[in-house]
């Protein structure tokens, strides 16, 4: 199914914040632009004029506060030199702060730092107070210059090498964050694609999951599929509207909960009911739903009860049929989360003893088919599923096949998440 930025740069919320990475040095077409932060109202400070790789000089741009830096901090800007002399940067000795405690005399050092997450800093001290200069480099500034050193040749060697550690700290942090969001897919992996629970039955077990390629996150799909002690075996397959986290999230309380409701006793309406509330409760906001199948297929396999909730109907294959049945829709109820009141009927069907049940999210039929506008459909998909059962395909290798084929008749990838469940007898 398809559904502020506080301060600079900020990331909206629940998305992955990614830090555009600063240019090399190999890379500065335009020259090096750099950002000098300073109140020296003697005029003691001078810059001295330098010249970049390529023989252009460096662009240099003078602000007596973090207010002026502000407005001068474009995107342009490769480099910050901010003087640690500068009026609140360095209280005066003796200055306690509350309770007698030591003054902070790196806050405005802290303050670019979160003013210009992505710039190259530079800190400018004296040369007899070391201590606070390394202490910078620990808060976060890429190296310190002593100002009775800032002649051209220093000046330009700290620039380069305070842009290049810099883009490697992104480069760092940025791995960083993708071997979290890893973590994440991994453990949300886990919850959305179960282990089925089967002992004891005779019926054959496959599933495939892909998600959408606009997202790095699952979706919302999820399915499972377990036996009771009477010999019952339940199947479900359902999808969150929505492609985020939140979802993903969501999708896995439902599975769980279907998991354990069903193994509790309960069933059909009641246990629908039942996961309504759970995702009334749990949901992030009203307008979101979800679509659910469940089918209880008989200890004997040759019948089942479906209920619908809202969810594509599942597919039948039998060896005694040219075609696929898709099984009636009629008797079907609304996605969970849309009445407040809502019921869903049984639908008893006979499977016979040979059979082959397929159960899919929308996913798989949404995707188009040429370069129009035409969609596979549930026919379209049946006729896909015939075809390749006729051929001889079962199983992994089936479900391996009808989403490669569904994937290329979109032309790429498809948009939407994509959960496929099959079960087979005989």
């Amino acid at each position: 199914m398809s559904v502020p930025v506080p301060g600079p740069r900020a990331a909206p919320p629940g998305e992955a914040r990614t830090l555009p990475q600063p240019r090399t040095a190999a890379q500065f077409d335009g020259g090096l632009s750099l950002l000098v932060i300073e109140d020296d109202p003697a005029g003691v400070l001078s810059v001295p004029e330098m010249l970049d790789a390529s023989g252009k000089p460096v662009r240099i741009r003078t602000a007596r506060n973090l207010t002026e830096a502000e407005r001068l901090l474009t995107d342009d800007v490769h480099c910050i030199l901010l003087d640690l002399a500068l009026p609140g940067a360095c209280p005066e000795a003796g200055d306690g702060g509350e309770d007698g405690a030591a003054p902070d005399t790196l806050e405005t050092l802290r303050q670019v730092l979160r003013l210009a997450p992505r710039h190259a800093v530079l800190a400018l001290t004296a040369e007899t107070d070391v201590e606070r200069a390394t202490e910078a480099v620990r808060v976060g500034a890429q190296d310190y210059l002593f100002r009775d050193e800032l002649d051209e040749r220093v000046l330009s060697r700290a620039i380069r090498y305070a842009v290049e550690r810099k883009r490697a700290d992104v480069a760092q942090r940025q791995l960083s964050e993708s071997r979290l969001r890893a973590q994440e897919n991994a453990r949300l992996e886990r919850g959305l694609l179960p282990t089925p629970l089967l002992e004891g039955s005779d019926l054959r077990f496959a599933a495939r999951y892909r998600p959408g390629r606009s997202r790095a996150l699952l979706g919302g799909d999820f399915y499972d599929t377990v036996r009771t002690p009477d010999g019952t075996v339940h199947a479900m397959i359902g999808d969150v509207c929505g492609h985020g986290p939140d979802e993903a999230a969501l999708g896995v309380e439902l599975r769980i909960a279907w998991r354990a409701l069903t193994f509790a006793g309960l069933s059909g309406d009641e246990l629908l009911s039942t996961l309504q509330r759970v995702l009334e409760h749990e949901r992030a906001n009203e307008e979101i739903f979800a679509t659910l199948c469940t089918m209880d297929i008989a200890p004997d396999g040759g019948s089942a009860g479906m209920f619908l909730a809202g969810h594509p109907t599942p597919l039948l294959v039998r060896p005694d049929q040219r075609l696929p049945l898709l099984l009636p829709y009629e008797d079907g109820g609304p996605a969970l989360g849309l009445l407040p009141e809502a019921r869903w009927p049984r639908h008893d069907l006979e499977l016979g003893s040979e059979w082959s049940l397929l159960m899919y999210t929308d996913g798989l039929i949404e995707g188009r088919v040429g370069a129009g506008t035409q969609r596979l459909g549930q026919e379209g998909m049946a006729e896909l599923i015939g075809r390749q059962f006729g051929e001889g395909l079962r199983g992994e290798k089936l479900l391996d096949a009808a989403v490669t084929e569904v994937r290329d008749l979109n032309g790429g990838e498809l948009t939407d998440d994509v959960a496929v469940l099959l079960l087979d007898r005989g």
